[in-house]
């Protein structure tokens, strides 16, 4: 893409900021260009957030009904999936996977807790609790 081609239709995600793209400049160097992104990023970015939102409000409907964890639900609430939590916490997906079942969560020690409550940016007894709504 060329330097005068990058996008600027000031996508509302970015809050009037800016992300720095790669293209080329009237010598065929590469240069550093702000961008405030494109409609077809806003419109997938769009998307991807309601899609957290309905899996935490999926996720909060299990918990409340014990059929899920509140891990699953603070997990999609904080826009994470299994494997970038698992990444964040140090431990393995299958790991992660199998707590947010409500009777693997339950039986977790305090340092596990500890560890998912630092990668959400949660307290543990955050963790453990609801929200009364999603």
């Amino acid at each position: 893409m060329k330097k005068d081609e990058v996008p600027q239709h000031q996508a509302k995600a970015f809050m009037g900021h800016s992300k720095a793209l790669y293209a080329l400049d009237q010598d065929g160097h590469y240069q550093i260009v702000p961008s405030n992104g494109w409609e077809a990023e806003e419109i997938v970015l769009d998307q991807a957030i309601d899609e957290f939102k309905r899996l935490a409000a999926e996720a909060h409907a299990a918990a409340k009904s014990g059929s899920g964890s509140p891990l699953q639900y603070h997990m999609y609430a904080r826009r994470m999936d299994p494997v970038l939590l698992a990444d964040l916490s140090g431990q393995w997906q299958w790991q992660v996977r199998r707590h947010l079942r409500p009777g693997a969560f339950e039986r977790l020690a305090a340092p596990r807790q500890q560890r998912y409550a630092e990668a959400l940016g949660l307290s543990v007894s955050q963790l453990s609790s609801l929200p009364e709504a999603p």
